[in-house]
């Protein structure tokens, strides 16, 4: 599995993966330009905007940051390279986690073995992902801690969703859910809520034998909702849709980077794991897909369904004093933005006054435009 890379780090460390989608300036649908735009990048830049399985969307990693604001500076800086090069390339970044109205039936496969390779595994499983994803990474100092973090941070995961839903439409159709996308990805072997293990020497054995046994090729076929990541010495929290701009972005990162801190701490300090059963983490996950920011959600210690709005108030207020030691109390606070207008329902909004899913597709980049 690779060199294992977690280490002390007393503020954690804390790293951004945005999957963005390419689009034609003009008719708003999937462009399979990912090669155009990377030729135009920067030297400087290459080893992270990176392709990924289609050639319609790009992968944009930040560096190892230190606090919110170095990830927004990072992020800036990239996203301006990338859209000085769209533009000429007659492009637009659309930021959403599925497409209104382009078919995944048109996209075409990045040049590239281990992608070959997984839609020969995958099949139509794999060709179905034309899917976009918000992943956050936060550093933790050991791997058993980030087996540890990863089953504290569950009971979060559904929230995560609801707040950063934007994927009501596939194939044309309303869904009808806020995050379409969670279900398509759900459609992997290994992907969704991950099991729960004792230690990280299960988490070490658990992949090898999947390795061994030919289920998956490589750890990088583990798409579970969060993972540690052993290369990066970080817990990945994948379960987000991509958010419809840059601020709501910064926000789940903080929220994200604050809890992950308060779980490293409470570890510290001799903390037992925290039980919630499997089946309330699964069942909110679901409530979350299907209604976003208008779900409501079991707390795992009353058993008693509450808002998306009280759950997120409850949790930023417990994390509040935290997102001082880590500088990103204006990010955090800017969550509550998100409740009330997350991208999954300006989206069905758009559609229901325009009934024109090009439509959605252009305001949606106009009122979330950077430059």
């Amino acid at each position: 599995m690779g060199t294992l890379s977690f280490t002390r780090n007393d503020y954690p460390t804390l790293g951004v993966e945005l999957e963005l989608q390419l689009v034609d300036g003009e008719t708003f649908a999937l462009s399979n330009s990912i090669m155009d735009l990377l030729e135009g990048m920067p030297a400087d830049m290459q080893e992270t905007i990176k392709p990924e399985l289609m050639q319609s969307y790009l992968e944009i990693n930040t560096g190892i940051c230190r606090t919110v604001g170095d990830v927004r500076k990072d992020l800036t800086r990239k996203l301006e390279a990338v859209t000085n090069v769209t533009d000429k390339l007659g492009l637009k970044l659309f930021w959403a986690a599925t497409h209104p109205f382009s078919s995944w039936r048109d996209q075409k496969i990045t040049v590239n073995d281990r992608y070959y390779e997984l839609v020969e595994l995958m099949q139509d499983v794999a060709r179905r992902l034309v899917t976009f994803g918000l992943h956050v990474h936060v550093g933790v100092d050991s791997g058993d801690k980030a087996v540890m973090v990863c089953d504290r941070m569950l009971r979060y995961l559904p929230l995560l969703l609801s707040l950063s839903s934007n994927s009501p439409f596939w194939e044309g159709r309303n869904t009808g859910l806020h995050s379409n996308r969670s279900k398509i990805m759900e459609g992997l072997p290994t992907a969704g809520l991950p099991p729960t293990m004792r230690n990280y020497s299960e988490y070490t054995w658990l992949i090898n034998h999947l390795i061994s046994t030919g289920f998956i090729n490589t750890i990088r076929e583990i798409w579970w909702d969060i993972r540690p990541h052993h290369n990066f010495g970080t817990v990945e929290i994948r379960v987000c849709d991509m958010p419809a701009n840059l601020e709501q972005v910064l926000s789940i990162a903080a929220f994200v980077q604050c809890l992950v801190k308060c779980i490293s701490d409470e570890i510290d300090e001799g903390a037992y794991q925290l039980q919630h059963h499997p089946m309330m983490v699964q069942q909110n996950k679901w409530r979350a897909t299907r209604y976003g920011i208008d779900a409501s959600l079991v707390n795992s210690d009353s058993y008693q369904l509450y808002s998306v709005n009280d759950s997120t108030t409850h949790l930023v207020d417990l994390v509040s004093p935290m997102s001082e030691r880590l500088e990103c109390t204006d990010e955090l606070h800017r969550i509550y933005d998100l409740i009330h207008n997350s991208g999954a329902k300006r989206q069905l909004a758009i559609m229901e006054e325009t009934n024109d899913k090009r439509e959605v597709v252009k305001r949606m980049i106009e009122e979330n435009a950077l430059f």
